[in-house]
């Protein structure tokens, strides 16, 4: 009989649950430039709508603070080229900050470099990425646009809305610390392109088709909103997955109460919310200004009674 693995020490356990403490729901203000590569449109849209909240391990999410760790080596690697990075704007002391859609799409950079060997005058958008060993491998045959095309697209739109013509991607493998440099076009036609998924994205009232309707496809498999998608799973209760609210030029707007809403506001949602019927595993059988009544996909039947919940918050 195979010996069992060891138990995590409590140290372990609690480096972990630190690290789970912290996370937050995973919400972005934005859509953020580093997705719009998603081949999934609905996705996006629910990332947008902020329908699923994102939960990782202690484990992941330590992996998500190397990359970011790794970065500052990155830089120091490319100055020691005797090129010239600038990690963030000197006008404004933070990190260059693209926007886009009444500042509902955009991103941040990683940095801009002058100097570079391979094109010494040529100002450059830097992208930093860690890599385990297999997509390491697959990006060195490869290269950036066929292996990792959700890379590709961010720094299209990177270039695309700052101006800039070139980008330098660098990546390091995790398992060998080997460093893959790539250099990248702009494509203003990519751009553009993208640009105009991000607005039907932001600005649609209902989610667009699924990549795939067999909820074991791949890509849907490993999908935060797997189980919203294809399953039974509740959207969250936020602003953003109500029918009454809109994103409006610099920020989200409550038709219900006629007004603004803040970061706050959106994550608190109020007693007079309703889902959009879409995010609702069932089909509307009756609605009036305050309830929407479905016939879940079960056989069962479920009101969501604004007038309930204002009620029971009085």
């Amino acid at each position: 009989m195979a010996d069992l693995p060891a138990p995590p020490t409590p140290t372990l356990s609690a480096i972990y649950s630190a690290f789970e403490t912290r996370q937050g729901d995973g919400f972005r203000d934005h859509l953020g430039a580093s997705l719009i590569g998603k081949s999934c449109a609905r996705a996006l849209w629910y990332d947008f709508r902020w329908a699923t909240p994102a939960r990782h391990t202690g484990r992941i999410l330590r992996l998500f603070e190397t990359g970011q760790l790794e970065e500052a080596r990155l830089v120091r690697d490319l100055r020691s080229t005797g090129a010239t990075v600038l990690e963030v704007d000197p006008d404004t002391g933070r990190q260059f900050r693209v926007e886009a859609h009444g500042g509902h799409f955009g991103g941040s950079l990683d940095g801009v470099a002058l100097g570079l060997l391979e094109a010494p005058r040529t100002w450059h958008v830097v992208e930093f990425k860690t890599h385990s060993a297999k997509s390491f491998a697959a990006l060195v045959a490869k290269g950036i646009a066929l292996s990792k095309p959700q890379h590709a697209a961010q720094m299209q739109i990177y270039m695309h809305l700052t101006g800039i013509t070139r980008a330098l991607y660098m990546a390091v493998c995790k398992d060998t610390d080997a460093l893959h440099i790539e250099r990248v076009p702009a494509d203003s036609e990519i751009g553009e392109r993208l640009l105009e998924k991000a607005r039907r994205i932001i600005f649609a009232q209902q989610p667009p088709e699924r990549i795939s309707s067999d909820p074991a496809w791949f890509e849907c498999r490993f999908c935060n909103h797997h189980g919203l998608c294809h399953g039974e799973d509740p959207a969250a209760v936020t602003c953003r997955s109500c029918l009454h609210s809109t994103p409006v030029e610099g920020g989200w707007h409550c038709a219900r109460h006629d007004r603004r809403l803040d970061a706050a506001d959106q994550r608190g949602a109020c007693p007079s919310h309703l889902f959009i019927p879409d995010l609702v595993p069932g089909e509307v059988t009756d609605a009036g200004d305050d309830f929407v009544s479905y016939r879940m996909r079960d056989g069962s039947t479920w009101t969501n009674d604004a007038r309930e919940e204002e009620v029971a918050a009085c």
